[in-house]
């Protein structure tokens, strides 16, 4: 053991240039990670009455496009999709509906109710019964990659009975989640009952 004499030892100097290259590195790293989050998983707002009483006007939604990686769209599904009416495509409005009818199936409306092949599609999420000046009876014959949206609010949606059958191209994704209002948060079921 060395006694009597203390030895000073040169302290460690901080490197202020270490502190901003962390900083920024930290920074750089949230709005990365942010940006990449909002491309998987797109926030979206509703506005107008299609969906109720699924949504109301300014809910507040989160959106997977993760999904429809992993797997394709179903029936019951809510997707985010982009118009297929020419001015609203171009000034880039995405609407949101229910998936109703998959490719290679036949739509179709009789008596105001949706039949898919033939049989009687069970909808309790639906607002009220559409009436026969917006669901006039009608078939669709859907394509591979082709699926056929509505609204829940049948008497007040603008859908695939006006601008027909939604390519898969044109789905963005899936409604996963509402955020807003703070009394309706939760993890969205594909059949939503009123």
């Amino acid at each position: 053991m060395f006694r009597g004499h203390t030895v000073d030892l040169p302290r460690p100097r901080l490197k202020t240039s270490g502190w901003v290259v962390e900083i920024v590195s930290t920074l750089v790293f949230v709005i990365a990670v942010t940006v990449l989050f909002d491309l998987a998983i797109p926030r979206s707002l509703v506005d107008g009455h299609s969906m109720e009483p699924t949504f109301y006007g300014n809910d507040r939604l989160v959106v997977s496009r993760v999904h429809y990686l992993l797997g394709a769209p179903e029936r019951g599904d809510i997707v985010v999709f982009n118009s297929l009416v020419p001015q609203e495509a171009e000034r880039g409005v995405m609407l949101i509906k229910r998936l109703v009818g998959l490719p290679g199936e036949t739509v179709e409306l009789r008596d105001q109710q949706v039949y898919i092949n033939g049989e009687l599609l069970d909808e309790p999420y639906i607002k009220e019964a559409c009436r026969i000046s917006r669901c006039s009876d009608e078939s669709w014959n859907l394509e591979e990659q082709q699926y056929f949206v509505m609204g829940d609010n049948r008497n007040n949606s603008r859908d695939s009975r006006r601008f027909d059958a939604v390519p898969l191209q044109n789905i963005v994704g899936q409604v996963i989640f509402r955020y807003f209002p703070l009394d309706s948060i939760g993890i969205i079921p594909k059949r939503m009952a009123h």
